[in-house]
């Protein structure tokens, strides 16, 4: 599996999920993003989201396929 450390920017106490999948580009759009969340396929903290608009901050993990991805 391949981890990926992401730092949340001074001053920021979260950051959405569909917003981060557009900004490390694992989703080409947020209408992409969209689909792969409400299809099951993105897991926070070991459970399947499906909100899209989920507010991430410092701890959480976020799991795509092979992927992790840990909010700093």
């Amino acid at each position: 599996m391949k981890t990926q450390k992401f730092q949340l920017a001074g001053g920021q106490e979260y950051i959405q999920l569909n917003n981060l999948l557009k900004l490390l580009q694992i989703a080409q759009t947020g209408g992409h993003a969209k689909l792969m969340i409400q299809n099951s396929e993105v897991k926070v903290n070991d459970e399947i989201e499906t909100r899209v608009r989920k507010k991430l901050s410092k701890g959480d993990t976020i799991q795509i396929g092979q992927q992790l991805i840990l909010i700093n």
